[in-house]
């Protein structure tokens, strides 16, 4: 396991306004429907469990936690080149 930040999409029930977006300033928001998701690196599981446990003490009502992917890598090692 590495020590890169990973980024998450965060989907919530519900359009969020400005004044409970300002509760996640690493994530970028969108709306999809009826839900609003959020998009966003965090660098590592306690973060993530942060965001989680804020989103249940403001009432909002979590319906997916993706792992897109890890923050690629700039420097890939030589033998990747093409």
């Amino acid at each position: 396991m590495g020590d890169d930040p990973v980024l998450y999409q965060i989907r919530v029930y519900g359009h969020l306004g400005p004044t409970l977006l300002m509760a996640f300033p690493a994530f970028a928001p969108e709306q999809q429907g009826t839900e609003t998701v959020l998009t966003g690196l965090l660098p590592d599981a306690s973060a993530l469990y942060g965001v989680l446990s804020e989103m249940e003490g403001l009432g909002l009502d979590l319906l997916e936690v993706r792992r897109v992917s890890a923050r690629p890598n700039p420097f890939p090692p030589k033998g990747d080149a093409p």
